[in-house]
């Protein structure tokens, strides 16, 4: 059973924000934005074709600065919010903002791959989360599965909960959180749990974890030294509403049950650098994806944490009498977990790695060189996982 081939599309800027686009359910596509001191910044939308195995390619110009990060509307395909990096009275800024992307690059406009590189279009501006006030954004959260009307900002130490109105083109801030304490703090990232109703949000700052109710911006919990240096990122687990990973510079992958937050359930030592990204699939969450500066992307399963331990149960009406016997060994004991797969196409700090939106079994990863890498769940696993 060959596996494909993966699919590698070079940038010629460095980057390292990386999106699947969320609303957008039945093309495969993800938007990486550039890092570039000299040249106008470009968000680039690769659209890919799987069934010839090819990338198509649109540029948008993004003249802000250079971004940090991307994040993709759930309800509107051509929405998006980027956090990047101004320079204003010699000081440098990040900045948060809400765009739209221009009207025809959906529209099967990449015939010829070149045009759009020549003389790109630019993104057209809604609305800033203007945070002057509250400091430099590190990133944006959109609600998940919710109308595109709800944002987070985290900027400095501030968590703002913003409503879009008049279609994104007015934020104002509905609600704010201060992470208080000695010192400096900072968030580094966060995630909005798609579980209770869109009320939690997980936030990284340093060394620790905490969990914040968004109805009373009160923090729920707090993971004092989740990592031994500082967590780099959070994801919720799509089908167990209080499991959560986290990653960070000490090369280690935890995952934590949020009602008890002592010990982490289950951790992961297999990079050899930082790790920039921790990811769960959205429909099979033993699957799971991280990215580190050692300049590997390791997919894991992690089968014993997930909604299937056992892995897919059969009903007994199902088996024929050959097979009755074979099952029930088969049941009593939880599938182990295992490192399913290294990908070494990188040959720099791979900052990204996302799903699919469209495709439960394929995903992205970005290298700081710009190199942009699709690759597959391998068919083996695939098929034991759905049959």
């Amino acid at each position: 059973m060959e596996d494909d081939a993966p699919v590698i599309y070079g940038l010629e800027f460095q980057a390292r924000a990386l999106t699947a686009q969320t609303a957008e359910t039945d093309a495969i596509r993800f938007l990486v934005g550039t890092q570039s001191l000299k040249f106008d910044n470009q968000i680039h939308i690769i659209d890919f074709d799987d069934e010839n195995n090819i990338i198509n390619k649109n540029v948008v110009l993004h003249q802000a600065g250079e971004i940090w990060d991307i994040a993709a509307s759930p309800a509107e395909k051509a929405v998006i919010t980027t956090c990047y990096n101004k320079t204003s009275d010699s000081r440098v800024v990040s900045c948060a903002a809400v765009w739209r992307m221009p009207s025809d690059w959906d529209s099967g406009s990449h015939e010829s791959p070149d045009d759009s590189a020549h003389n790109p279009q630019t993104l057209e501006l809604l609305c800033h989360l203007d945070n002057s006030a509250h400091g430099n954004a590190a990133c944006v959260l959109w609600e998940p599965m919710g109308d595109g009307k709800r944002v987070i900002s985290l900027a400095d130490n501030h968590a703002l909960l913003w409503d879009l109105q008049q279609s994104s083109t007015q934020a104002t801030v509905s609600s704010t959180a201060t992470l208080e304490g000695k010192g400096q703090l900072k968030f580094t990232s966060g995630k909005w749990s798609p579980h209770h109703n869109c009320s939690q949000l997980a936030t990284a700052n340093d060394t620790a974890i905490r969990g914040w109710d968004l109805r009373t911006m009160s923090q729920i919990y707090c993971i004092e030294n989740a990592h031994g240096q500082l967590v780099r990122d959070l994801d919720f687990n799509p089908n167990r509403q209080y499991y959560l990973a986290s990653c960070g510079d000490d090369c280690k992958v935890k995952f934590w049950d949020v009602r008890n937050v002592q010990e982490p359930v289950k951790t992961l030592e297999e990079h050899s650098h930082w790790v920039w990204s921790v990811r769960y699939n959205h429909s099979h969450d033993q699957l799971v994806l991280t990215a580190s500066s050692d300049s590997r992307l390791i997919l894991s399963n992690m089968v014993s944490i997930s909604s299937e331990p056992f892995g897919h149960l059969v009903e007994d009406e199902e088996l024929s009498e050959g097979e009755d016997n074979h099952q029930e060994d088969k049941s009593k004991e939880p599938l182990k977990d295992s490192v399913v797969s290294t990908y070494e196409e990188h040959e720099d700090s791979v900052y990204a790695a996302e799903w699919s939106s469209a495709d439960p079994w394929l995903f992205a990863s970005l290298s700081y060189d710009g190199r942009l890498v699709i690759n597959r769940v391998p068919r083996a696993l695939k098929y034991r996982i759905l049959l």
